[in-house]
């Protein structure tokens, strides 16, 4: 169901809120070479045995090298990826 708004309303009703925060924006930005790093190293430790056993025994540094600041996020994801058990009881 269409409510009738045209390019120009919709310029208009996007011009009346406010910027989105400089953080989102930020993350927005850094979101896609994050995402390609972190591939990249999951890529690698699925190949390469001993680079692997090197990320699983540092998941930080790890991520630190593949230039992706480490955050409980990112190693969540990474170590889900590598199908590394949670320390979660």
């Amino acid at each position: 169901m269409s409510r009738g708004f045209d390019e120009e309303r919709l310029g208009a009703l996007l011009r009346v809120l406010r910027p989105a925060p400089r953080g989102w924006v930020e993350a927005a930005t850094e979101l896609p070479e994050a995402r390609r790093a972190l591939d990249d190293l999951v890529e690698r430790a699925e190949s390469d045995l001993e680079f692997r056993a090197a990320v699983l025994a540092d998941l930080e540094v790890a991520l630190e090298r593949a230039g992706v600041e480490p955050d409980r996020r990112k190693i969540s994801w990474l170590r889900e990826r590598l199908g590394v058990p949670t320390d979660r009881a």
